[in-house]
């Protein structure tokens, strides 16, 4: 593991290309950039009772990028309220995320997730390896062994420290998800933190970054630094003047963090490329030879004939 920290020194310059939104596979989607694609595609996972407009400001650097964004709301959550009858737990929200996956993406993912998100994304991470390239997770929420009572507080201590017009966004979202989801979604998280969450991450087979606003009171550094300790390949990074949501109050930083992850290669996922060249340029060689056998025996014939 490995400790950084990095400063959020400019702001995104406009909106990102082509900004869409609607129901895709199931879930209330925003989509941010050019159309999908198998090699760089990221995808935002919001944190409890919440929906995925509080990424729009990271989506919308990301895009100018020219890097595919896909945002959806959870189910059960905001936009995608109807699409689950009761609050699914944690597992089963990543393996909703994972349908949807299959339906709109043409392959693996960069997945980065804020608070409780990161529990769903972990979880995805485990149970449908083939679907994430890497994870960056910002601000992991629930610390085992905090109570309910606690983390609630946590959450109010918080508020203060981020942008107002987080706060009005976040109202609305919890009141578009509601008491009594929020509530069941809670009890969720608070369970999964309890006992799946920390499992997950000893099996997280794809290189993670975790980020956290140095201002966050909700997740302390104390635990940022074993969740990156507990991932077989994590590093933790501070950015200053942040708070639980960095990806809001600092887009920028958080975009280049992601940005300059994302570009590094792994000996793990070079050998694939590798791999993956030389079975095509087997198949192709193949195919060639088969063509050239073929279009002898047809000559040959035709001598005969």
């Amino acid at each position: 593991m490995t400790e950084q920290t990095v400063s959020d020194t400019a702001r995104p310059d406009g909106p990102g290309r082509r900004e869409r939104e609607g129901a895709r596979a199931g879930l209330f989607t925003r989509s941010f950039g050019p159309p999908p694609r198998a090699d760089g595609t990221v995808v935002p996972v919001h944190g409890l009772g919440l929906s995925g407009r509080y990424f729009t400001p990271l989506a919308r650097r990301l895009a100018a990028a020219g890097t595919p964004v896909l945002v959806p709301d959870l189910p059960g959550n905001a936009r995608s309220r109807a699409a689950a009858h009761r609050m699914p737990d944690v597992e089963r929200a990543a393996d909703a995320l994972a349908r949807r996956h299959r339906r709109l993406s043409p392959g693996p993912s960069l997945l980065v997730a804020n608070s409780v998100g990161c529990q769903v994304a972990a979880a995805l991470a485990v149970r449908h390896p083939r679907l994430v390239r890497r994870l960056v997770l910002l601000g992991p929420a629930l610390e085992p062994g905090v109570s309910g009572p606690r983390h609630c507080g946590r959450l109010l201590a918080d508020a203060p420290r981020e942008p107002l017009s987080l706060l009005m966004t976040a109202a609305t979202d919890y009141l578009l998800t509601g008491p009594l989801r929020f509530a069941a979604s809670l009890r969720h998280a608070l369970r999964d933190a309890a006992g799946a969450f920390e499992g997950h991450l000893v099996r997280v087979a794809v290189p993670t970054l975790v980020i956290r606003g140095a201002g966050d009171t909700i997740a302390s550094h104390a635990w940022i630094r074993r969740v990156a300790r507990l991932l077989p390949d994590g590093r933790a990074v501070d950015v200053p003047g942040a708070a639980h949501a960095a990806h809001y109050s600092a887009p920028e930083a958080v975009a280049r963090l992601i940005e300059e992850f994302a570009a590094v290669e792994t000996d793990a996922e070079e050998a694939g490329r590798t791999e993956e060249t030389g079975r095509r340029e087997e198949t192709g060689k193949t195919e060639e030879t088969g063509r050239a056998e073929e279009a002898g025996k047809a000559e040959e014939a035709g001598e005969k004939a």
